[in-house]
């Protein structure tokens, strides 16, 4: 360890001390017989009767911008820490002060390789905001265009690099000395957070975010995104549209403008089921300072969304089953939730299947027990993680984060609508979603799309049939002399004709079109070529 780390790591021991999270330390293995031996400290007697999980936020704050950030992704993990460590986390703020607009306009002048005069016709110089990675102008182009500049802080890699290589250390001495921290797995929590740092510091991705999330919301009413300036942006700085809006945070400005806070919740909730299961795509930061609201039609108003660096995603598989869970959820199917999870593979192959829905049910009767509209599906899931680590689960990063950000969607519609029935809300869009996905359309989609892949394996299920059928005791692979023998005469291209033959016919027959025949003469069509194509293999 170097000296400079060595410095760094007293003074973070000594702001530990200063909050009384010296208690944690006697947790760890090697010191627990020594635990009433912290009595005799000084420090122990004129500390503040506070609970921990507030000492640890309050450290946090201490340590400064970088572990503030870090708390706030611990502050995500519901399945691991406990409720009150959460919710105290939770409240951490990244703000910082700002630093000086002399260093803001050389960082542009050095990212654009032109005077600042040269691309805005105003800057202004003091800071709309400031955080731990980056900080916001407002500037005006000579196009008259209006205009937000993100720029990264200066010398913020140096100081990251350091204190990640630190945090890094303390994790591995938690996983090897405190008794839960195998199960806590904090290596890995800190490399995930690593992720997320590398992720902010490229702008270039955030601004990539931006672009992507306005394509998939374009003309809609109920959320907009901000146009990217991309022949203004770089790595280190970034030029988006400036938008305007109420702060979504600030209720009483919302009411004086007359905005119809039940169809504002509602909304909220319609974004985020879209965002992940119709666009697979979704921001995992809607936390209320990014976001706003356009009032100019109070009666259908519109979010305003911003900061783009953490986004999320999931398998086509995960999304597929997610839905699945949801919907049999709301059915009170717990067999069938079960069923799903051990499908899914959240749970291990070997797991009773009896017990499962058992340990399922005994979550969810309780709170299925009151009114829906009073039923938190964020809450729900957290419990349903709780109860998986019984089950030995690793949790899928993604997964958490969507556990995180609908917490945030369903905990900001109850703020606006007390009354708000998510289920109610959410339900139409899944079932619309899942009827969609199974449909004979989507099946012809998904076929030409991925069949370059099919074709290859069809093909090669023809050309070994032949052989198959000659040798059926044979398990090894076709001689290079027998492939070529059996090579069939008709290629991918007729291949792919007679499979489109048959699954249009299929969603002929599916969709009820007219006239009728047509339906079956095209499956019997499609039936005669691809016997014909395997006979002449």
């Amino acid at each position: 360890m170097r000296i400079e780390h060595g410095l760094r790591l007293a003074w973070i021991q000594w702001i530990l001390i200063k909050h009384g999270l010296d208690d944690l330390l006697f947790e760890w293995t090697p010191l627990r017989h020594i635990r009433p031996a912290r009595r005799l400290l000084p420090w122990h007697w004129w500390l503040r009767k506070t609970p921990l999980a507030i000492r640890l936020r309050l450290a946090l704050e201490d340590l400064g911008p970088i572990y503030v950030k870090f708390g706030q992704v611990l502050s995500t993990r519901r399945d691991l820490l406990p409720h009150d460590f959460i919710d105290e986390l939770t409240k951490l703020q990244d703000r910082v002060p700002p630093f000086p607009t002399a260093q803001a306009q050389s960082a542009i002048e050095t990212a654009l390789k032109a005077p600042l005069a040269t691309h805005f016709a105003h800057f202004d110089e003091t800071p709309l905001a400031s955080a731990s990675i980056a900080q916001v102008h407002a500037a005006t182009l000579h196009d008259g265009r209006e205009v937000i500049v993100k720029i990264i802080r200066p010398d913020i890699d140096r100081l990251i690099a350091r204190d990640l290589a630190l945090l890094d250390q303390l994790a591995a001495w938690v996983e090897r000395y405190w008794a839960p921290g195998a199960r806590l797995h904090p290596r890995a929590i800190v490399e995930k957070f690593a992720q997320t740092l590398r992720t902010e510091l490229n702008l270039l991705e955030e601004a990539g975010h931006a672009s992507r999330l306005r394509r998939n919301f374009k003309d809609s009413r109920i959320l907009g995104v901000p146009e990217i300036v991309w022949e203004l942006t770089r790595e280190r700085v970034m030029v988006q549209e400036r938008i305007y809006g109420i702060p979504i945070h600030d209720f009483a400005t919302l009411r004086a403008h007359g905005v119809d806070l039940k169809t504002l919740a509602n909304h909220g909730v319609s974004i985020f089921f879209t965002q992940v299961f119709r666009d697979n795509f979704f921001h995992a930061d809607m936390h209320p300072g990014n976001l706003f609201v356009d009032a100019r039609d109070p009666r259908h108003p519109r979010y305003l969304a911003v900061d783009f660096g953490i986004m999320g995603s999931l398998t086509e598989e995960d999304r597929h089953y997610l839905a699945a869970n949801f919907l049999a959820f709301f059915n009170r199917d717990y067999g069938q939730v079960a069923r799903l999870h051990l499908a899914s593979g959240w749970v291990p192959p070997d797991t009773p299947l009896d017990e499962l829905e058992a340990a399922i049910q005994s979550v969810c009767e309780p709170i299925f027990n009151r009114p829906l509209k009073d039923i938190s599906l964020g809450q729900l899931l957290i419990r349903l993680f709780q109860t998986a680590r019984r089950f030995e689960v690793e949790l899928k990063a993604e997964l958490v984060l969507l556990q995180k950000t609908l917490i945030a969607v369903e905990g900001l519609g109850r703020q606006l609508d007390p009354d708000l029935d998510l289920w109610k809300t959410a339900k139409p869009l899944l079932e619309a979603w899942m009827k969609k996905e199974i449909s004979p359309l989507t099946l012809v989609r998904k076929t030409v799309e991925n069949w370059p892949a099919i074709a290859w394996s069809l093909e090669n299920w023809i050309e070994r049939a032949p052989a198959r059928l000659a040798h059926p005791g044979r398990t090894g692979a076709i001689s290079p002399v027998e492939s070529q023998a059996s090579r069939p005469r008709s290629g991918a291209l007729r291949l792919g004709v007679a499979a489109l033959i048959l699954a249009s016919g299929f969603a002929w027959v599916q969709l009820g079109f007219t006239p009728p025949i047509v339906g079956p003469l095209t499956l019997a069509l499609g039936g005669v070529l691809l016997a014909v194509l395997w006979w002449r293999a």
